[in-house]
């Protein structure tokens, strides 16, 4: 080669772009939500899409919401469109701090931190509780979206044993005394995806460990309010021996509109002022003006009797899968009752694998979750899970015997 040519050639190579950095690796570790990639792919209004967790929206109360946002933009437009501080609008959180008084479990409203829903809540102990390597101990199954939270803080997520009541108690402290974990994370009312109810003296067990041996309790009850029969079980929170190692999460997400995007945390101070500080670094606040209109609807209208209205269409809609379902599913399934919720979980003979019959089923305009994502440990590939509130009676009917064609094809 030629002086010119190889001059010629180290230009072209200088000028040529290096590549970017690599994304980082916890991205590719953790991955996406297997229950998102399906609403996508289902995405066709003749899908009769029992995947989602979607609440009905033809139950939400539109006009009560937009009312409550047209007053709080009269009346203090400066303050719903300005910034706002961390921790939360103070008439939301004394509203808030009512509602879980009322339900046995005394608050203040400086013991809450509003969040961009409750997912937020989790990402935000997951930044304040965890180093990469410490261990999480979750329900089996579990709740997708907090196995992504703590995938991403890069901990080791360890599932504790349970039978059809839920955890286990004296598996939970075997393998605290074990593991050393820094926390547990649990749904104990109306379950995601198995819609169980942890009954009050595994609770009472439960926070009896975390006592003994050292261990942050996160309790989210999204669902709690749902209930359509069965009497109210107490939050593991208001249990005296785990008060001051409990994060109680709560939403609006279902009881009001998803589309609010308001969460909140209740938590022992230190651990409090920790999440603030990480929401400060992620978003500075939940937006003011949903916080406001919140607040107002909550003074305004009847929020108790909109969810009672909620619960006893979601519990005609539960009806209507549990009475579809023998027909629907081959000989020696199993599924549950849940007392409230959103949510059945439903196990397959043992030969059936609900991932690889997913495209199958889906030919049919029908669609469900497959359990395997929901299993911190060895997936339990025959399960599923469906959801039945976002439809009516009639279409749960017509999509479970579109899921009988699908799993017959099989």
């Amino acid at each position: 080669m030629t002086l010119a040519a190889e001059t010629a050639s180290a230009a072209s190579a200088a000028s040529a772009p290096a590549p970017v950095p690599p994304l980082a690796g916890r991205v590719s570790a953790v991955g996406g939500s297997p229950v998102r990639d399906i609403l996508a792919v289902t995405a066709r209004p003749e899908v009769i899409n029992f995947a989602g967790g979607l609440p009905a929206p033809e139950l939400f109360d539109a006009e009560g919401i937009a009312a409550a946002y047209r007053d709080v933009l009269a009346e203090q437009p400066a303050r719903a469109l300005q910034y706002s501080t961390t921790e939360g609008e103070p008439a939301l959180r004394a509203a808030l701090a009512a509602r879980n008084s009322a339900r046995g479990l005394a608050t203040d409203p400086d013991d809450l931190l509003v969040t961009t829903g409750s997912q937020q809540a989790l990402s935000l102990l997951a930044t304040a509780l965890l180093e990469p390597g410490d261990t999480v101990l979750v329900e089996n199954p579990c709740y997708l979206a907090a196995l992504q939270a703590f995938g991403f803080a890069g901990a080791r997520i360890l599932p504790v044993p349970g039978d059809e009541d839920g955890m286990d108690p004296g598996a939970l402290e075997e393998l605290v005394v074990r593991e050393r974990p820094k926390l547990l994370y649990t749904v104990p009312t109306f379950q995601n995806p198995t819609g169980r109810t942890l009954p009050a003296g595994r609770r009472a067990a439960i926070a009896g460990v975390a006592a003994r041996r050292g261990l942050w309790i996160i309790e989210d009850d999204p669902y709690g309010e749902l209930r359509f029969e069965g009497e109210r079980v107490p939050w593991i929170a208001s249990h005296e021996a785990a008060r001051d190692r409990t994060v109680l999460l709560g939403s609006f997400s279902k009881v009001m509109a998803p589309g609010l995007r308001i969460g909140w945390l209740r938590a022992p101070a230190g651990l409090r002022r920790a999440c603030a500080v990480a929401k400060q670094a992620a978003d500075l606040h939940t937006p003011g003006v949903n916080q406001l209109a919140a607040a107002r609807y909550l003074a305004d209208r009847d929020l108790d009797a909109h969810v009672a209205r909620v619960a006893r269409a979601y519990g005609e809609r539960r009806d209507a899968m549990l009475a579809a379902l023998p027909a629907a599913l081959p000989e020696g399934s199993a599924w549950t009752r849940p007392e409230g919720g959103m949510f059945v979980w439903v196990r397959l003979p043992e030969t059936y694998d609900t991932t690889a019959l997913l495209p199958r089923v889906v030919r049919e305009d029908v669609a469900y979750v497959p359990g395997a994502p929901f299993h911190a440990g060895e997936p339990d590939r025959s399960t599923l899970r469906l959801c039945f509130v976002t439809q009516t009676p009639e279409e749960i009917a017509e999509g479970l015997r579109r899921l009988a064609r699908g799993l017959r094809a099989v």
